[in-house]
């Protein structure tokens, strides 16, 4: 009865590990671009640890393929 217990225990933790992996990483930030130029502040997801470092990263990059220069990461929040 307990090995029952066990194993439905750790079925139902696998069950809820993919929720936890796909929960989104929203990164409030500063921008700018500078022709024409222009001061952005928006919130965007990014994908990935969402750790300031890693978002940060991830955002440098997302920004730069639209031509825009990150200035501060204001918040990073996962949800």
């Amino acid at each position: 009865m307990t090995q029952k217990l066990a194993i439905l225990g750790l079925v139902a933790a696998l069950g809820l590990a993919p929720a936890a992996a796909s929960a989104a990483c929203y990164v409030e930030y500063k921008a700018k671009r500078d022709t024409p130029y222009a001061l952005i502040y928006d919130v965007t997801t990014v994908s990935g640890p969402c750790t300031r470092k890693d978002a940060k990263a991830a955002l440098t990059r997302k920004l730069k393929s639209q031509g825009l220069t990150l200035l501060k990461v204001l918040s990073v929040t996962e949800r």
